[in-house]
């Protein structure tokens, strides 16, 4: 991938773990959280996986695949999708849009090459082209108030689709100059969106994650169309039972030194109940963070994440799913 000319900002620290490639900040990450607000902001999420899909068949043949309806998407409508296993279990998670001619899509860092195997797997002998165009297109991301912002960009709109977190992404053509305003880095960027409750694939899911768990029905699920692979778990979910564990929101002791470690177990009164996802400093809350935990911790508990009191706050309540109303007919004695 080609070198990225913001690593060489003034202030820039490089990011680690999955955000690799990319700066974590820009000296003062307070401050990019409070421009990204504002609209003075953008981040550069140039480290992501960009796709492109082409051919009359392209969105039908999403739709059949994904959690998500895009048999008829408008061009310029920004969606989010999931991929399952056939168990119902989260593999990749999309953020799309249509032009007219091309879908173009992002994913997480690292993932692009196991999903372009998979969707060449599916092609049978359906008009669609996939290609990878990483290495010619990087993400830049604003929140909604900074849209002008991209403005004098020429690129691919692609607007976030959940209302909880409210971004645009243009995917510009590599050694595009960089918009007006300041980088925000990742560690900015990521705090809002934990402030948001938004979850994150690979870092607020594991392998055994369902989509009822980490609240992404409504917003990456469609609960109203065909069939694609892995829906049975997510109906039945849905339709008759609940999810095992469910996403919450964390707020951390701030007496701590450091943020409990992605990974780090959730402990409740001494056993163990899930896992920390991901976690930040927000400006104005102080330490945060979402944990995936067992369904039947009360709402109420306070945990320990990686050894760190932290009190909790519902994102999916324990009671999600079985929206079957089952009404029983009383038997007449006459």
């Amino acid at each position: 991938m080609t070198e990225n000319p913001l690593l060489n900002h003034p202030g820039a620290v490089p990011a680690t773990g999955p955000d690799q490639g990319v700066a974590a900040h820009y000296g003062d990450p307070f401050r990019e959280q409070r421009a990204l607000e504002a609209g003075e902001a953008f981040t550069d999420r140039s480290n992501r996986g960009v796709l492109t899909i082409t051919g009359p068949d392209r969105l039908s043949w999403l739709h059949s695949l994904t959690s998500q309806h895009l048999q008829n998407l408008e061009p310029g409508t920004g969606a989010q999708a999931l991929l399952l296993d056939p168990n119902g279990h989260v593999e990749h998670h999309l953020t799309l849009t249509d032009d007219g001619t091309t879908t173009w899509l992002h994913v997480e860092p690292g993932t692009a090459a196991a999903l372009i195997e998979y969707l060449n797997s599916m092609r049978f002998m359906l008009r669609v082209e996939v290609a990878d165009v990483t290495a010619d297109y990087a993400v830049l991301t604003v929140l909604s108030a900074g849209e002008a912002l991209l403005a004098a960009l020429d690129g691919v709109r692609v607007p976030g689709g959940d209302p909880r977190f409210d971004t645009i992404d243009l995917l510009v053509k590599r050694g595009t100059a960089m918009p007006g305003g300041t980088p925000a880095g990742m560690w900015a960027f990521e705090a809002l969106r934990i402030a948001a409750r938004v979850p994150r694939l690979g870092l607020d899911t594991d392998h055994r994650t369902i989509p009822h768990e980490v609240g992404w029905i409504g917003t990456a699920v469609h609960l109203n169309k065909g069939c694609y692979r892995g829906q049975e778990t997510v109906a039945r979910v849905h339709n008759l039972g609940h999810p095992p564990r469910r996403l919450v929101f964390l707020d951390i002791d701030g007496s701590a030194d450091s943020l409990p470690l992605h990974g780090a177990p959730i402990d409740h009164n001494g056993v163990i109940a899930g896992f920390v996802g991901s976690t930040g400093r927000h400006y104005e809350m102080g330490p945060i963070g979402l944990a995936l935990v067992k369904r039947t911790v009360p709402v109420d508990a306070t945990l320990r994440a990686g050894g760190v009191a932290a009190t909790q706050e519902v994102i999916v309540p324990p009671d999600a799913g079985a929206n079957v109303k089952v009404t029983l007919k009383r038997r007449t004695i006459g």
